[in-house]
């Protein structure tokens, strides 16, 4: 117990930092891709452990494999602590630019630009008031702040492993603070939500594996039953192909049939074909498990349409968060962390003793009903989001 708290204690920040650092150095349209990397990255660490751990018991022993992991969280603390620059850059941008900036094809009439801010008027003039998110307008604006654009590099003062702040004690409080409002809005509550119940769809696989394929049915030793993530790890990197991109594109085309202006739900369309794979995931693996089918069935589609949808379903909702806040991207992230985590626990100590009661059936169909009713929750959000978006457009964390 002990060893999982120090554990959780580290691996909070780290799992809050990378989608942080995405929204500060990608732009809106990239996103999607990246956030979707980065729980590629995420979750294969998690599918390729039980890979290598499986091949060291039954050779080495499973202690070294712990010796490996402070092996390898050693060389990775060590260089990101001295070979990452800070990210954090409070463009003019950031807090709505209070010049007038002039907006290419917005001349010669009235028009409303919908942002994450809220709605921006743009006159006859076609000169803005306040910011707005047009294609090109971020680029148009780093263009005039940043006289050689793609050409420079990280400075001095970035490399710096203190970074200093006017005021630190008000900055941690309110970074401690922050994720307990920001668990009141309806978007980062939908996007907490869909990440810890489509995170589960995979984790009960990896909780349950080693029993069910070790056991009378199959009788898989370690190393076979760690061998068995592959088939997850291939579906991860079909969502990384497929998921990220899609939803940049489906983004990017309803951009362009809205004039020109993005909103933050377009992107909430592209989880409709991996809901329906992860339906087909649980049912697999549940009922396969529960009446001993072929392996090969279980393995190949059951465990690669759960990696599938780990990869897609996490990273289009926490993006949709993201654009929709994107100042307070660490801020959602910790909340998301904590609910999943939460969640994760929960169902890592009831998932055994519920499946030598009832069998693999009920867990699998329960998370699965309850995934598919969260990411159902993205109706209301495609055509109330941005009502929503409009409660907190006053919001203090637009101005952080």
């Amino acid at each position: 117990m002990g060893a999982a708290v120090l554990t959780g204690i580290a691996a909070g920040p780290a799992e809050a930092l990378q989608p942080t650092i995405i929204a500060d150095i990608l732009f809106l349209h990239e996103r999607g891709l990246y956030n979707t990397l980065y729980f590629v990255s995420f979750y294969s660490s998690i599918m390729i452990g039980p890979i290598i751990a499986g091949a060291m018991a039954s050779s080495v022993g499973w202690r070294n494999f712990w010796w490996l992991n402070v092996a390898i969280n050693t060389f990775v603390f060590f260089a990101v602590l001295l070979g990452f620059p800070e990210t954090k850059w409070h463009r003019l941008y950031t807090n709505g630019i209070n010049a007038n900036i002039q907006i290419p094809g917005y001349s010669g009439h009235e028009s409303t630009i919908e942002t994450q801010h809220g709605s921006q008027d743009y006159g006859s003039s076609g000169v803005a008031r306040g910011f707005a998110e047009k294609p090109n307008l971020t680029r148009t604006i780093d263009a005039i702040t940043d006289m050689h654009p793609g050409k420079s590099k990280p400075s001095k003062h970035q490399w710096k492993l203190l970074q200093p702040t006017k005021n630190p004690l008000k900055c941690l409080l309110v970074e401690f603070l922050l994720p307990w409002k920001l668990i009141l809005y309806p978007i980062v509550q939908f996007a907490s939500f869909v990440v810890s119940f489509s995170s589960t769809s995979y984790l009960m696989i990896t909780f349950i594996q080693s029993e069910a394929l070790g056991g009378r049915s199959y009788r898989f030793d370690s190393q076979t039953v760690g061998f068995t993530n592959f088939a997850s790890l291939v579906g991860t990197l079909l969502g990384l192909l497929t998921a990220g991109p899609a939803s940049d594109i489906i983004s990017a085309t309803l951009t362009k049939r809205n004039n020109g202006i993005r909103e933050p739900e377009m992107r909430l369309i592209a989880m409709v074909p991996y809901v329906l794979i992860m339906m087909l995931g649980n049912f697999v693996v549940g009922f396969g498990f529960q009446h001993s089918w072929d392996w090969r069935i279980i393995v190949i589609v059951g465990f690669t349409c759960a990696g599938t949808q780990i990869a897609a379903l996490p990273s289009i909702a926490a993006t949709y968060a993201i654009d929709s806040y994107k100042p307070a991207s660490g801020a959602i992230f910790v909340s998301i962390t904590a609910n999943k985590n939460l969640w994760g626990y929960g169902v890592s100590q009831f998932i055994t003793p519920w499946v030598k009661k009832g069998g693999y059936v009920p867990p699998f169909m329960t998370n699965m009903c309850l995934t598919v009713l969260w990411c159902s929750c993205g109706v209301i959000f495609w055509i109330w989001g941005k009502h929503f978006r409009r409660w907190t457009a006053k919001s203090s964390v637009h101005q952080r």
